[in-house]
C-alpha cells in the first residue's frame, strides 16, 4: 500500500469517528469526511453491492480525487470500507476519475479508472493528460497494476475519434488478455 492511500486512510478513520452514526444520513451515501464527487464501478461482487466515488478525504472543496468505497448487502444500509484508490503514481497524480468495475475470472476485482497527470506546454500553460489504469484487489484492497496506464493518452484519443462515446463512461469487456 503507498504511504499517501495508508495517510488518506488514516485520515479519514480518524475524522469519521467525529461524526456520531445518527448524525449522518440513513439513506444517502456520504463520506465520512471532505469531498464527494462522481460515483463509478458500481458493482456486485462476493455477494454485496459495491459503489466507488470520486472522492477528496482532506476537504470539503474539489481536489486530489481519491476513490472512496462503500458497500450494501441491499441498497439500502451502506458500510464505509477504506479508501480504494488514491492518486500516488506519475501517471495519475492529478487524479483517479471516472470508472468501472467487473469481477474478473479468477475471482478478483478489476477497477478501471481515468487516471490524470498534466504537461507543461511551451507556452507556459498547462494541459491535462488523461490515460486508463487499472487496480485489482480483493473488494478491500487494491494493487494497481505495475505495467499503467494501460491505455495511453494516444490511444485514448485514437479510440474516441472511432467512437466518441467510448471517453464519456470507461467501458470494460474481458477478452483474456488482463
Amino acid at each position: 500500500m503507498s504511504e499517501m492511500l495508508e495517510k488518506a486512510r488514516k485520515y479519514e478513520f480518524i475524522q469519521g469517528q467525529q461524526i456520531k452514526e445518527e448524525e449522518r444520513p440513513a439513506f444517502h451515501i456520504t463520506p465520512y469526511v471532505g469531498w464527494m464527487n462522481d460515483p463509478n464501478g458500481f458493482s456486485y461482487y462476493k455477494g454485496e453491492y459495491h459503489l466507488f466515488y470520486q472522492y477528496n478525504p482532506y476537504s470539503t472543496h474539489w481536489d486530489s480525487m481519491h476513490w472512496g468505497h462503500v458497500v450494501s448487502k441491499d441498497l439500502l444500509h451502506w458500510n464505509y470500507v477504506p479508501t480504494a484508490l488514491a492518486p500516488d503514481e506519475d501517471y495519475d497524480k492529478f487524479g483517479c476519475f471516472s470508472g468501472s468495475a467487473i469481477e474478473l475470472e479468477d475471482g478478483r476485482q478489476l477497477l478501471m479508472y481515468t487516471s490524470v497527470n498534466q504537461e507543461k506546454l511551451e507556452d507556459g500553460t498547462v494541459r491535462d493528460i488523461q490515460t486508463q489504469a487499472v487496480a485489482v484487489g480483493d473488494g478491500k484492497d487494491y494493487e494497481k497494476y505495475d505495467k499503467n496506464p494501460v491505455l495511453t493518452a494516444k490511444e485514448v484519443v485514437r479510440l474516441m475519434e472511432a467512437d466518441r462515446s467510448f471517453f464519456t463512461e470507461v467501458k470494460m469487456a474481458l477478452n483474456g488478455n488482463l
